[in-house]
């Protein structure tokens, strides 16, 4: 197979992701925080986030018995036309329906769209470059991911700030479709698969094969599982939810917007991955897996200096900052994980079942996501003026977890 990278095909992809992600990005940053703004709860605003990963979490797996058995580059077609005609509705919607059913729902579709379309987006890999290529192609989607993630909040900050709600949502529709009508032109190599019986036959011998890989063949993956859903629902879920209650309901900010420097903040966190995916393609000969834990444990200690500095309570500003400099650093760590991790999966499953076991991956994943999302939108409700410490009990627990997982990091990888 041919070495280069940047062939035609992945190339597309490429592009469709920057528009697609970006859209989503965008959407994503926008509607929970025009309902924190609207409400003012953040147990509220941990509730919607919380129910919008439910969705994601179900259609994750559908999506991947879809993306082995039918063509990838169909799915992701369909699907970014799908999006953009939610986000049509959800302007048609807006100030006619109930606010908080209105955003609760839009953000659980999308959030669905996106758990069936990366299981296509992460299996087109191994079918477009060659294994050698398989880390630099996962840091260039995690790039773009980031990239994404970055100008996305930051824009749909200033929009936001700025023009309100409606002209952010027709941004996000357009960047739909673009991707929609770039993504036709990708061919990615396609093999149709016998089916088994049924459709419910079908999908449960599919979900049977990718479980009983990951049970037997290659136990580790469980095991990592097992530590990223810990860290997701301790630390992922932390940052989530207190990032934007803090910045936006608690913090004295000295006459700042604080919706743009959230957006700021948002876009600290998406700069932390880019440059975690430039670090992970430019050194990815070097990166041994076995020392993850390392990674995960200092996102875990950048945790400590958010909480400390509101013990301490320095000024609004100053805490701003060390959050937005701490984000930054524990999305460099989180990122390099997470492309090891992709790599490591992607190397050691057969193609006929790659995409059905990302599938599994991130839908298990992201199971500890709405329960950490409702955790601590309760938490830094009930903590008014304590938020420090439901900042460091998520530092203490997450360096507990990747403790506790190093022993069997350095001996499964040894």
């Amino acid at each position: 197979m041919d070495k280069k990278l940047f062939k035609k095909d992945f190339t597309l992809v490429v592009i469709g992701q920057v528009i697609s992600l970006f859209g989503n990005a965008v959407a994503r940053f926008a509607l929970p925080l025009y309902l924190l703004n609207q409400t003012g709860s953040s147990a509220l605003y941990g509730t919607v986030t919380a129910c919008a990963f439910i969705p994601a979490i179900l259609l994750s797996p559908v999506g991947g018995i879809f993306a082995d058995r039918t063509n990838k580059r169909n799915i992701m077609v369909a699907l970014d036309f799908f999006t953009s005609i939610v986000i049509f509705t959800l302007l048609l919607l807006l100030g006619k329906v109930n606010l908080v059913v209105l955003v609760a729902v839009t953000m659980m579709v999308l959030y669905g769209i996106a758990g069936a379309y990366q299981p296509s987006v992460q299996a087109s890999i191994p079918a477009l470059v060659s294994q050698d290529n398989f880390m630099a192609a996962n840091s260039v989607i995690n790039i773009i991911s980031s990239f994404s993630s970055l100008t996305g909040p930051v824009l749909g900050g200033i929009l936001y700030s700025a023009y309100g709600l409606l002209p952010v949502l027709w941004v996000c529709m357009a960047c739909f479709l673009i991707s929609a009508v770039m993504e036709i032109f990708i061919k990615i190599p396609f093999k149709k698969q016998a089916e088994a019986g049924s459709i419910w036959q079908t999908v449960k011998k599919d979900f049977s094969e990718s479980i009983n890989f990951i049970k037997k063949d290659k136990p580790v993956i469980g095991k990592v599982l097992i530590m990223v859903c810990g860290i997701n629902l301790f630390l992922s879920s932390m940052v989530i939810v207190g990032l934007p209650y803090i910045i936006t309901e608690v913090l004295d900010l000295n006459g700042f917007d604080p919706n743009k420097l959230y957006g700021y903040a948002e876009g600290a966190l998406a700069a932390g991955g880019l440059a975690g995916g430039i670090f992970a393609g430019i050194f990815a000969d070097r990166l041994v897996i076995k020392k993850t834990t390392f990674l995960i444990t200092g996102a875990a200690i950048c945790v400590f200096p958010m909480g400390i500095t509101m013990l301490l309570s320095c000024p609004g500003i100053v805490i701003y900052a060390v959050m937005a400099i701490s984000c930054f650093i524990i999305m460099v760590f989180s990122t390099i994980f997470t492309i090891q991790m992709m790599s490591f999966v992607q190397t050691e499953t057969p193609p006929q079942l790659i995409g059905k076991v990302i599938a599994f991956i991130l839908a298990v994943s992201m199971c500890a996501q709405p329960l950490g999302n409702a955790l601590y939108g309760v938490l830094f409700e009930s903590c008014k003026g304590f938020e420090f410490a439901v900042i460091l009990f998520a530092g203490f627990v997450s360096i507990l977890i990747a403790a506790r997982s190093r022993k069997f990091f350095c001996h499964a990888f040894s």
